[in-house]
C-alpha cells in the first residue's frame, strides 16, 4: 500500500503539472481572444457569429481525418471502453475549436477542452510509461480531474467531478487519491502559470433555520426542473441537427453556420450578456443585483444552439450561469437573500445536470469559502439531482444505479441507450390498490 502511495504521488503529480500546463496555455490564448472580440458593435457581432460556425465546422469536419486509431476522444470512452486510450494527433483541435467559439461569440463554456487536454495528455503519459489496461484508466481521470481544478480554480471539487462524472450514483474510490494529488498539483501549476481565478466569499449566514433550509430545498427542486430543461434543449438541438442534416443531405460543416445565422438573429432580441462564457452575468448574480425570471431560459437557448448545430465548447460554465441567474430570479420569490439564492442555484444546476452532487457541494465550498451554509447547499442540490432524474448533459455518462427504489435500470449503460421504467413492486401496489 505505501508502494501504490507513492506511485501515485509521483505519477499524479507528474500529471497535473503537465496537464495544468497545457490548460494555462489553453486559458491564456482563450482571454487573450475572447478579449479581442470584447465589445464589438453588434454588427460585427451578428457577422462573426456565422464565420465562427464554419470555422468550426471546417475544422472539426477535417482535423478529425488525422485520427486513423479508431479510438473516439471522449472521457467517457477512454476510460469505459477503450482502456485508457485516446487518439493524440487530434488533441489540439478541440481547444482551438472552442476558442474560436467563444471568440465569435458562440454560447459554450470553457472546462470541455481543459478536460478533453487532460484526458488526452493523460492517455498519452499511459502509453510513454507503458502501463497496464487499469493504470491507464485511472491516469487518464487523474487527467480530467486535473483540467476541472485548473480551469475553475477548485482543486478538491474539480478531482472529484472528475471521478464522479464518469457513472450516475457509483464514485471510484480507487480513483479518488491520484485525482487529487493530480487536481492539486494542476491547479498549482495553473497558479504558476499566472491563471485567474474568481472566488465569491459570503459573510457567515444566519443560524441553522428549519424553514430556510425547506426555502432552498425547494429551491433546488425548481432548479432541477431547470436543468432537466436545459438538458433536453441541448439534446433535441444536436438530434434536430442530426436528422436535418440526414433529411437534406448538408454537407457537416454548414451545420455550425446555420447555427451561428441563428444566433446572430437571436441577439436582435436577446442580450449579447448571454453569448459567449457569461461570466459577468454570474458575477453580477452572486453579487445580488436583480435578474430576470426567464433569463436561465435564454442562456439555455443560446447554449442549445451553439453545442446543438455542431460549434464545439463546455458545457459546464453555462450550467454555472443558468444557476446563478436563476436561484437570484427565484430568491425573490422564495423570499430568500438573491446572494444565497444564486450560490444554491449555482451549486444545484451543476449537481443536477451532470449528476456530480458531491463535487458541486465541494465546489460551492471552494467558490463561496464555505461560509455560504454548505447544510442549504447541499440540501438544494441533493434535491435538484433527483428531481433531473435519470437524464444527463453527458450522453455517455454511465447508469450505475437507480436514483430511486421506485424505479429500475440497467447498470453500467450509458445515459442515451437506457429508459428508467417504474419497479415491478411499484406497479403490484398499484393494481393492488386498484382491485
Amino acid at each position: 500500500m505505501l508502494v501504490t502511495v507513492l506511485q501515485w504521488l509521483v505519477l499524479a503529480t507528474l500529471t497535473g503539472a503537465i496537464v495544468g500546463s497545457g490548460t494555462s496555455l489553453f486559458l491564456h490564448g482563450l482571454f487573450f481572444m475572447t478579449g479581442q472580440t470584447e465589445g464589438i458593435p453588434l454588427w460585427l457581432q451578428m457577422c462573426l457569429l456565422p464565420a465562427g460556425g464554419l470555422l468550426n465546422g471546417l475544422l472539426l469536419h477535417y482535423g478529425y481525418r488525422l485520427n486513423t486509431t479508431g479510438f473516439k476522444d471522449t472521457l467517457f470512452a477512454a476510460v469505459h471502453v477503450q482502456a485508457g486510450r485516446m487518439p493524440f494527433l487530434t488533441l489540439p483541435i478541440k481547444p482551438i475549436a472552442a476558442i474560436i467559439t467563444l471568440a465569435s461569440g458562440g454560447s459554450a463554456g470553457k472546462e470541455g477542452p481543459c478536460s478533453h487536454i487532460g484526458a488526452s495528455l493523460g492517455a498519452a503519459i499511459g502509453q510513454v510509461f507503458h502501463l497496464n489496461s487499469e493504470l491507464r484508466q485511472r491516469i487518464v481521470a487523474c487527467g480530467v480531474s486535473a483540467g476541472f481544478a485548473s480551469v475553475f480554480g477548485t482543486p478538491i471539487a474539480g478531482a472529484i467531478y472528475g471521478v464522479e462524472v464518469l457513472a450516475i450514483g457509483r464514485i471510484r474510490h480507487d480513483f479518488l487519491f491520484p485525482a487529487v494529488i493530480a487536481g492539486i498539483a494542476s491547479y498549482q501549476v495553473s497558479l504558476f502559470w499566472g491563471v485567474p481565478y474568481t472566488y465569491y466569499p459570503f459573510a457567515a449566514p444566519p443560524a441553522f433555520s428549519e424553514i430556510l433550509f425547506l426555502k432552498i430545498a425547494l429551491l433546488g427542486v425548481v432548479c432541477g426542473v431547470i436543468s432537466l430543461i436545459f438538458v433536453e434543449l441541448v439534446h433535441r438541438a444536436r438530434a434536430l441537427r442530426a436528422h436535418l442534416q440526414m433529411r437534406f443531405d448538408i454537407w457537416p460543416p454548414l451545420m455550425p453556420l446555420f447555427g451561428g445565422i441563428l444566433l446572430a438573429l437571436l441577439i436582435l432580441v436577446i442580450p449579447t450578456d448571454y453569448l459567449g462564457l457569461s461570466l459577468p452575468l454570474m458575477d453580477r448574480a452572486l453579487a445580488g443585483e436583480s435578474m430576470p425570471l426567464l433569463g436561465f431560459l435564454w442562456k439555455s437557448l443560446l447554449v442549445a444552439i451553439t453545442i446543438g448545430s455542431g460549434f464545439y465548447g463546455g458545457i459546464v460554465t453555462p450550467q454555472f450561469v443558468i444557476g446563478a441567474v436563476a436561484g437570484n430570479a427565484l430568491a425573490y420569490w422564495l423570499g430568500l437573500s438573491p446572494l444565497l439564492g444564486a450560490a444554491a442555484g449555482l451549486v444545484s444546476v451543476v449537481a443536477a445536470s451532470s449528476n456530480t452532487p458531491v463535487a458541486a457541494i465541494l465546489m460551492g465550498v471552494e467558490l463561496f469559502g464555505g461560509a455560504v451554509g454548505t447544510l442549504y447547499t447541499a440540501g438544494a442540490a441533493m434535491a435538484a439531482y433527483l428531481m433531473i432524474g435519470h437524464r444527463s448533459i453527458y450522453p455517455e455518462q454511465r447508469l450505475a444505479y437507480s436514483k430511486s427504489s421506485w424505479m429500475r435500470i440497467r447498470p453500467d449503460t450509458p445515459v442515451q441507450g437506457e429508459k428508467a421504467r417504474l419497479s415491478y413492486g411499484l406497479l403490484r401496489w398499484w393494481r393492488e390498490r386498484q382491485q
